[in-house]
């Protein structure tokens, strides 16, 4: 359900500056439609206000980041309450996945296979996307 949730959030936030977002907006609201969806509709405003202004100051990605965070962590409270609605935000997520997809002309990431092989004490650093390695210095 994380991985779901964090998808979800990133595709959610991903669409709130963009033309899709009144829908995108109708289907993150019926997730919501059991528990609170005036207040969900109100952050979500909120956050496409933020993100907005955020864009024009050169500070959009920085804040798209911590959106994205703050929404996986709504998700994932939501589907632990309601596990029900796994399916449906599945199908949003991948509706979503499929306008950016149109919308940016993206073809859709497939399965990846890394294999490393270390010999004589060395290292090997592997990821499918961003990948930060801290080191101790010896001296």
């Amino acid at each position: 359900m994380t991985t779901l949730a964090a998808s979800g959030a990133t595709q959610v936030v991903g669409a709130i500056a963009t033309d899709t977002w009144p829908a995108v907006k109708a289907a993150v609201l019926a997730l919501w439609r059991r528990t609170h969806p005036e207040r969900v509709e109100a952050e979500l405003e909120e956050a496409r206000e933020e993100l907005l202004a955020a864009r024009e100051t050169g500070r959009a990605d920085e804040l798209q980041g911590l959106l994205v965070n703050e929404w996986q962590a709504r998700l994932a409270r939501l589907l632990a309450t309601h596990p029900e609605l796994v399916d449906e935000l599945r199908a949003l997520v991948a509706s979503l996945l499929a306008a950016a997809q149109e919308r940016t002309g993206a073809q859709p990431a497939g399965s990846v296979t890394m294999t490393a092989h270390v010999t004589d004490g060395g290292d090997a650093y592997q990821a499918g996307r961003d990948l930060t390695v801290h080191r101790p210095t010896t001296g």
